[in-house]
């Protein structure tokens, strides 16, 4: 009688099973290899695995553009790690677009943030919403937190003490733009570059994550994440959450607004 009664628990264990396996929403993330950027996926990987298990959402990771050759509407969001516009081709970038304009959300990390050659495709270029200069060396540097109110920024400290390289960019190529994290160019030297190369800085305002509506849909962007290590970062981790959970739902901001009053 107890083998029947174990029996029966776990059938019905197994029938139950894929009704809790379903995630709150499905996020594809396109991790391609490339010439500077190539260690970080194979520790990525398991990094955003964990992530969807803890936080109970759906995930397909991708080596390459193919997903972009079949059907994007049923993700909530599409994280571009360290993955570039110009990877994209013909057909694929139409199919991004229209996804974005369905209200699909983007998620920018790093080197997506990068196009070649500027001025190709001007739609992905607005969709970052600011065109790459240049960067110096790997430096050591205090982050600030510019909107405590959006959830990338929920599980960092007001100072943040963090290493990458500090991408320079020009000036926003819309309006709507809002800065999340920015970096103090006094915590670092910006003009340490290559010999042959000039850095000069961006300032007091010198933003590295932002978010903005673009389109149709929600893109937040973030220019943190060069070294692999950075990757099995707690905080760097929920810096990145935070982002992908408002591209993907945009919840997070009201309730933090209404909490502050």
């Amino acid at each position: 009688m107890k083998r029947f009664l174990l029996a029966c628990l776990l059938l019905a264990a197994t029938f139950a099973a894929p009704a809790f396996a379903e995630g709150q929403f499905k996020v594809l993330v396109v991790a391609i290899p490339n010439r500077y950027h190539h260690d970080y996926a194979v520790v990525a990987k398991p990094q955003f695995e964990q992530m969807a298990q803890r936080h109970a959402f759906d995930m397909d990771w991708s080596w390459n553009t193919s997903p972009f050759d079949g059907d994007l509407s049923k993700y909530a969001a599409i994280v571009l790690l360290n993955t570039p516009g110009d990877e994209l081709k013909g057909a694929q970038r139409t199919a991004l677009e229209s996804y974005v304009r369905a209200g699909g959300g983007v998620v920018a990390v790093h080197r997506a943030l990068i196009f070649n050659p500027p001025g190709e495709w001007p739609w992905f270029e607005k969709l970052v919403g600011r065109t790459f200069r240049i960067h110096p060396m790997v430096q050591t540097a205090t982050v600030r937190v510019d909107d405590p109110a959006f959830p990338a920024a929920f599980g960092l400290p007001a100072r943040w003490i963090w290493t990458d390289e500090w991408y320079e960019f020009g000036e926003p190529l819309l309006p709507g733009l809002r800065t999340v994290l920015s970096v103090d160019e006094r915590s670092y030297d910006p003009t340490r570059i290559w010999p042959g190369q000039t850095a000069r800085g961006m300032g007091a305002d010198h933003p590295v994550a932002w978010h903005h509506a673009y389109d149709g849909g929600r893109v937040f962007a973030t220019a943190l994440g060069h070294t692999p290590a950075l990757y099995e970062d707690r905080l760097y981790l929920e810096h990145l959450y935070g982002g992908l959970w408002w591209a993907a739902t945009g919840k997070g901001i009201e309730a933090a607004a209404r909490d502050s009053r």
